[in-house]
């Protein structure tokens, strides 16, 4: 009976050692930029956006991505929130383009261009905030990225 105790006492050790191992000490943080935001032509009132993102992973190891949470914020008006899934993966050492595409909360859209308006700004700041989800040990990663963007450059 004792020896069983042992055994299960050892074995727990030996897992719970394994998955330490797991946690990656030396994971590095995907680097996640903005490469463009851009307002897509509507289907109705409500104005629609694509959002590109690229992903630098540093590991050694794919980053398989679960899942992406987003909110895209233009001149302080929370414009749109979404989520994402069935997104590639991310070879190890490897770089790996994402394209969002997300139509705007009406009423913050209405307040928001309301406020483009009266100020006849070209420019618009923008700031976006990301949550990837990749799975497993390996962390949520935060990205919160500003910008600008100029309404008056010409579209190449």
């Amino acid at each position: 009976m004792r020896t069983d105790k042992r055994r299960l006492l050892i074995l727990g050790f030996v897992l719970m050692l394994a998955g330490c191992a797991t946690l990656r000490p030396d994971f590095e943080e995907p680097t996640v930029t903005v490469t463009r935001i851009r307002a897509l032509p509507a289907d109705s009132m409500a104005p629609r956006f694509e959002i590109g993102l690229r992903i630098v992973n540093p590991n050694r190891e794919a980053l398989e991505l679960h899942g992406l949470a987003y909110r895209l914020s233009l001149q302080g008006y929370h414009i749109l929130n979404g989520v994402a899934k069935d997104l590639p993966t991310i070879d190890g050492y490897g770089e790996g383009d994402i394209t969002l595409t997300a139509t705007a909360d009406m009423l913050s859209s209405l307040r928001w261009l309301a406020n483009l308006v009266s100020s006849g700004s070209e420019v618009i700041t923008y700031e976006l905030e990301a949550k990837l989800d990749l799975g497993g040990f390996h962390p949520v990663v935060r990205v919160k990225r500003k910008g600008q963007l100029n309404l008056s450059a010409t579209p190449r």
